[in-house]
């Protein structure tokens, strides 16, 4: 029996909700993390949800069956790494699931070096189970969540006694 494993759906600009809809209509184990912030016009205010990373729908299907997805308006691809369709860690995934329990505290962030950073697990608060990165950036301690395959990086707003350092397996 075959593995199902995480991947990432390319879409096209604005039809991510489209495509997981779709998707999840046709029965497929998807996932689309939302962000929910306040559009102001000149005339009104209204809340609106937007993806947390855009272009992209994640998946949970066998390696067999990820192309059969690109079937589905609006899917343009599948996100590869050396020409096969990239794993996402299922501690990925989780992680954004815990993300959204509080959306309003992560906000994106590019270009940090995740090399120097100690590997921390959520202990309090709504993130609780969140597994992360603790980097000290422009001389600020900062927790820092990462999708790898898709290069990926949020920042979440914690007091730092929420967080615990995870010993390093030898």
């Amino acid at each position: 029996m075959a593995q199902n494993n995480w991947y990432a759906i390319y879409t096209r600009p604005n039809a991510e909700k489209r495509v997981f809809d779709k998707l999840t209509l046709l029965g497929y184990d998807t996932y689309l993390p939302l962000v929910n912030s306040i559009r102001i016009w000149s005339d009104r205010k209204k809340k609106i949800s937007t993806p947390l990373i855009s272009t992209f729908v994640f998946i949970k299907i066998e390696r067999e069956r990820v192309y059969e997805t690109l079937q589905v308006q609006g899917a343009l691809g599948i996100l590869k790494y050396i020409g096969q369709p990239a794993v996402i860690k299922d501690q990925e995934i989780e992680n954004l699931k815990i993300l959204m329990n509080d959306s309003s505290e992560v906000s994106p962030i590019e270009n940090v070096d995740f090399e120097e950073g100690e590997d921390v697990l959520v202990t309090q608060g709504p993130f609780t189970g969140l597994v992360a990165k603790s980097l000290v950036i422009k001389g600020k301690r900062r927790i820092i969540v990462s999708v790898e395959a898709l290069g990926s990086a949020l920042e979440v707003n914690l007091p730092l006694s929420f967080v615990v350092k995870i010993s390093k397996k030898q």
